[in-house]
């Protein structure tokens, strides 16, 4: 690393490594602030499905050991493609073939979110301060500080990335007010079980749908991979939604998880098909945990003042729901873009920051589009961006 002022990225998340990754790897200095104590502080999260430009992101940041080891941890899953059944009945209601859903190969191509977290870690952990909260940024006739929230601040820096999440206090900063993340009202389960509970199944893509309830729908979506179904160490995740008001945590505090949240789960599917319920039935309660789901402005990333020395990525500019499940794959296109950028520039350059948000504008806004417009007819959801409430 060279002796000039380290970026500064704000966040710990996958994007935020990701483009850690790529400094490193162009020999521009940085430094990481995580608000977390450590990686496995909280709950990883749900699955992700990478699509063709999540992996091409992914692939054109890590040097080759390091993409072979990601690319060895994703499962790639062929088999019946994407199946919906209805979860009452068990009767199937639609069905696609494997390459609509593939991404390389023909095949569907996932990995755990704290399994890709640790692949883009490797390297960069010393360069991460851990319990470091930031809220805001101070700027320098040469330079940016990160604010923390017991008031201290970081080391100068030659720029500030806010990769922080939907509760990025550096978005409302330097957007002034204009990026807003809005709560859509719809939440969601994540539980993890057993392989053996997801025999029934068979290797595929799956979505179980319950129409039949009053208050409007619940469903689950769950990949089943074949290399490691009969592997007893594994876990397979699921990941369930319903539609505003149906899934509600006690006091309204999504930050529960463990039996809480399952025996909620469970209550849902408790008359869903024999051929669904083990899934429910053989749950390993501790890893259930509520998700709300949120999305940026749907009309797509708004435009604001410039700020040279400070940007944005992943979710801290453009939340997406988890339909369609795009909102991973477009925070890695961030930090293949800024970090190739950065590494053309050899660092921080005047007229970086401009030239990401300019094109990320375009990708992203289009993908939250998309996001949006599924999840209004998947989950019920609807956005005013004069009434619906910010997080």
């Amino acid at each position: 690393m060279s002796a000039t002022k380290p970026i500064l990225i704000s966040g710990g998340g996958l994007s935020s490594l990701l483009l850690a990754q790529s400094l490193r790897q162009s020999r521009i200095p940085f430094k990481i602030f995580e608000r977390d104590t450590s990686f496995s502080f909280r709950a990883q999260g749900y699955r992700l499905r990478l699509s063709t430009e999540g992996l091409e992101a992914i692939e054109s940041v890590l040097d080759p050991p390091t993409w072979q080891k990601f690319w060895d941890k994703c499962g790639k899953t062929g088999g019946a493609g994407f199946t919906a059944y209805d979860a009452i009945t068990g009767e199937q209601t639609e069905h696609a073939a494997p390459e609509t859903l593939a991404s390389r190969g023909g095949k569907i191509v996932g990995i755990a979110r704290g399994d890709m977290r640790k692949v883009f870690s490797e390297g960069c952990e010393e360069y991460i301060e851990w319990n470091k909260r930031v809220v805001g940024y101070e700027l320098s006739d040469d330079g940016v500080f990160a604010v923390f929230a017991d008031g201290s601040k970081s080391v100068e820096g030659s720029m500030l990335v806010g990769g922080e999440g939907i509760y990025s206090k550096i978005a409302k900063q330097v957007s002034g007010g204009r990026l807003k993340v809005y709560d859509t009202g719809a939440r969601g389960i994540h539980g993890q079980a057993p392989t053996a509970a997801f025999k029934g199944l068979g290797e595929g893509v799956f979505s179980l749908r319950d129409k039949t309830r009053p208050d409007g729908a619940v469903f689950i979506i769950t990949n089943v991979r074949p290399d490691q179904m009969d592997d007893p160490g594994v876990e397979f995740g699921w990941t369930m939604g319903g539609q505003p008001g149906i899934i509600k945590a006690p006091n309204d505090d999504y930050t529960i998880v463990g039996k809480q949240a399952a025996d909620i789960a469970k209550s849902l599917v408790k008359d869903w098909h024999p051929r669904f319920k083990p899934l429910f039935d053989e749950m390993v309660e501790a890893e259930a945990a509520f998700w709300k789901i949120t999305c940026s402005t749907p009309s797509g990333v708004p435009e604001w003042p410039n700020e040279p020395r400070v940007t944005l990525i992943g979710d801290a500019v453009h939340s997406m729901t988890p339909a369609g499940g795009i909102g991973a794959n477009t925070a890695v296109q961030d930090s293949a873009l800024l970090g190739r950028l950065l590494r053309e520039a050899g660092g921080y350059k005047p007229g970086v920051t401009a030239a990401y948000e300019r094109e990320m504008r375009i990708y992203a806004s289009k993908a939250v589009h998309t996001s949006y417009t599924t999840a209004v007819s998947s989950f019920g959801v609807a956005i005013d961006e004069n009434t619906t409430p910010t997080v």
